[in-house]
């Protein structure tokens, strides 16, 4: 994929450049979509269609394009002694699922207990988005970011809550709008002790009844 680009789709002056490097197969992927769909990609209304969506797929995916876990390589030893939970609540993320693409949005909730060192807080945030900008299920989404927080920073303990609703059951099938999915995923001493695992809940605010 080539580089990302912050600019408006209709007021972006690189669109000529970045639409040269798109292979003709994705546009005309996208031709033969809208044609299938039952409209005309030739027609006015349509004819920049296919470089746009081709654009939002790059900045849709481009968590294929980094490793999230090098955002944890950088850490701090000097936390004046600091040893309790660190948490991070509500980052908010768009995702794809990966059986009908459709959109998945939500919030991350990521919690760690350090052993001697602690990371940026935006950093935890950029892991979360950096496995979510892929085509996703929310079950391994939220297996992914524990993993790297437990693998890079080796806490004491990680919790990693992520909820969420999906387009794919929102927008078509069963049609169940506003359904919540939760799903969690507790290592080291927050799936060891309860007693822990019930704080780490109250503080993300889930299940503290």
């Amino acid at each position: 994929m080539a580089d990302y680009c912050s600019h408006d789709d209709d007021a972006c002056p690189h669109d000529e450049d970045r639409d040269a490097a798109i292979p003709t197969e994705v546009l005309d992927a996208v031709r033969t979509l809208v044609r299938w769909a039952g409209d005309d990609p030739e027609r006015e209304g349509l004819l920049d269609t296919p470089g746009r969506v081709a654009r939002a797929y790059r900045e849709y995916f481009r968590g294929y394009e980094e490793d999230p876990r090098e955002h944890l390589s950088r850490t701090f030893r000097e936390v004046g002694g600091y040893d309790e939970i660190v948490l991070l609540r509500d980052i908010p993320f768009q995702s794809h699922c990966e059986h009908h693409m459709a959109p998945i949005i939500g919030k991350v909730h990521i919690a760690y207990l350090p052993t001697d060192r602690v990371v940026g807080l935006s950093k935890l945030a950029r892991v979360a988005l950096g496995y979510a900008r892929r085509l996703q299920v929310q079950e391994r989404l939220t297996a992914e970011i524990a993993d790297a927080v437990q693998e890079v920073l080796n806490p004491r303990g990680v919790a990693v809550v992520v909820e969420a609703s999906h387009a794919c059951m929102s927008a078509r099938g069963v049609m169940t709008t506003g359904a919540i999915m939760t799903t969690s995923r507790m290592m080291g001493v927050f799936r060891e002790d309860e007693r822990s695992r019930k704080e780490v809940l109250a503080l993300m605010k889930l299940g503290a009844d």
